[in-house]
């Protein structure tokens, strides 16, 4: 049993502890190229909470790893691909308010949101929610936008390349199919120069970039390279816990 995941922890583990902080991994359920299953972005997610929280831990931070949430935004593209689970904005707004309200009315006034999938925009749900939480702190952080890919891998890529493939990998090894019978990931630009030097911006038609829902190749992949990177993100995120647990939520600005 592990005190920090809620669903392995027992009502007496949680009456005789003080939790201060929780982290909700949110991740998607969608097609991941051939070779990673469905859950990937939920699975990884919520391992790299897991092992935040158990760094975090290690230094005396109480936190809870909450349930994480596989219902994630999705593009045209993707939305009509059998099985894809499409989750509108507003609909991941009341899970966000429901859970906060349920935390806030328990006491808890720290929720970290740790979000493990591209299509996911909580920025605008958090600022909605808020001022009904004055006193709790919401937050997020977003493990896979924390270091350049290319710091840790070979190829670029942000669906099911080198460096989701590795992750699983080293997580997940039974899910992952051989690589050999993984797609290249190649992915087609859109004509619009403006939207690839990102000067704007529009969902990306899944069925018309890529062939084998991948983007980015898989191929060099290593669960070697995914124990690095991981490792280095845990750190990171628990260094975050970390220092929010010394902060009261009400006064946390310097004067």
């Amino acid at each position: 049993m592990k005190p920090f995941i809620i669903q392995e922890t027992n009502w007496a583990t949680v009456k005789s502890s003080n939790f201060e902080i929780a982290i909700l991994p949110w991740g998607a359920t969608e097609p991941h190229n051939y070779h990673l299953p469905y859950g990937t972005d939920s699975l990884e997610t919520a391992k790299i909470a897991e092992d935040a929280a158990a760094k975090a831990w290690q230094k005396n931070v109480k936190v809870m790893v909450l349930p994480v949430i596989p219902l994630g935004v999705q593009n045209p593209g993707q939305i009509e691909l059998p099985f894809c689970l499409h989750t509108r904005p507003s609909t991941q707004l009341v899970i966000l308010k429901d859970i906060a309200q349920a935390l806030y009315t328990q006491g808890i006034r720290k929720l970290v949101i740790l979000n493990g999938h591209g299509g996911n925009e909580f920025k605008p749900l958090i600022r909605e929610i808020q001022p009904e939480f004055p006193d709790m702190f919401i937050g997020l952080t977003e493990w896979f936008r924390l270091f350049p890919i290319t710091d840790f891998f070979e190829e670029d890529g942000d669906h099911a390349g080198e460096m989701e493939t590795s992750i699983m990998l080293h997580y997940f090894p039974e899910l992952v199919l051989p690589l050999d019978q993984a797609g290249d990931g190649k992915s087609k630009k859109i004509k619009l120069n403006s939207v690839n030097k990102k000067i704007a911006w529009t969902p990306r038609r899944w069925d018309k970039i890529s062939e084998d829902t991948g983007v980015g190749n898989p191929k060099k992949a290593t669960a070697e390279k995914g124990k690095k990177y991981l490792d280095r993100i845990t750190t990171e995120i628990a260094d975050f816990l970390t220092e929010l647990a010394g902060c009261n939520p009400v006064d946390m600005y310097e004067k």
